[in-house]
């Protein structure tokens, strides 16, 4: 590769020089690092790439996820891949489905302003403020609906002025709207009473059994009988 379609970038304060087309995940593997475990693309937990950067001659911080982000020529980088916000403990069962509850668990909700940083930032294009607005309101499945694609990676925690967790405050209401709301699947309690019974342990047994190649084909069976029904 010619030296002319390199840039320069800077990871964890070090220099490298990488593909300019790479995304900042690539370029990281490009120079060594190796992306073994968080990383949803390669075996760990969707949006646990996080990455906070600067580009040059430009004061700013920003924000962006590896596997999204291009690098750019003088881009210095480091990664987050967890942010370290407050998390509520709670039994679900205990909760009621109600503005109050979420509230009493992140009361830091009542101090959003707004000012819709939270959306701006998003990567997955959440209306981040949107649903963070229908939990205060009480309105717990347009919260769950609203947050369903987040993929918790803090990027919103790390531009709110208020200091909220919006995607703690969307699991819950996710958790509280499956638990206390959606319709319940008839089908469903059945097969998990049959679970618990025991009904399916010979099942499970040989499908702990089997080596890749024969789940692979059990699946891709499972799958064409599933179409055609």
């Amino acid at each position: 590769m010619a030296t002319d379609e390199l840039v320069p970038i800077y990871i964890m304060g070090k220099k490298y020089r990488v593909p300019s087309t790479l995304t900042i995940l690539k370029a990281m593997e490009y120079s060594g690092y190796r992306m073994i475990r968080g990383c949803g693309c390669r075996g760990g937990v969707c949006g646990a790439c996080a990455t906070v950067y600067r580009t040059a001659d430009d004061y700013r911080l920003k924000v962006g996820l590896a596997c999204q982000t291009v690098v750019e020529p003088g881009m210095y980088l480091a990664q987050i891949p967890f942010f370290p916000a407050n998390k509520a403990k709670y039994n679900i069962e205990e909760l009621a489905p109600t503005a109050e509850a979420i509230i009493d668990q992140y009361p830091e909700l009542l101090r959003c302003m707004g000012c819709d940083s939270c959306t701006r930032v998003c990567p997955q294009d959440l209306k981040t403020m949107e649903y963070m607005s229908a939990a205060m309101r009480g309105d717990i499945e347009k919260a769950a609906e609203l947050s369903f694609e987040c993929i918790m990676c803090g990027l919103c925690a790390t531009r709110c002025p208020g200091d909220n967790v919006q995607y703690n405050v969307g699991i819950l209401a996710r958790r509280l709207y499956g638990r206390h709301i959606a319709p319940q699947d008839k089908g469903l309690a059945e097969r998990v009473e049959e679970i618990e019974k025991g009904e399916h342990d010979n099942e499970l047994e040989e499908l702990i059994g089997d080596d890749d190649d024969t789940l692979r084909k059990k699946y891709k069976t499972a799958q064409h009988d599933r179409e055609e029904d």
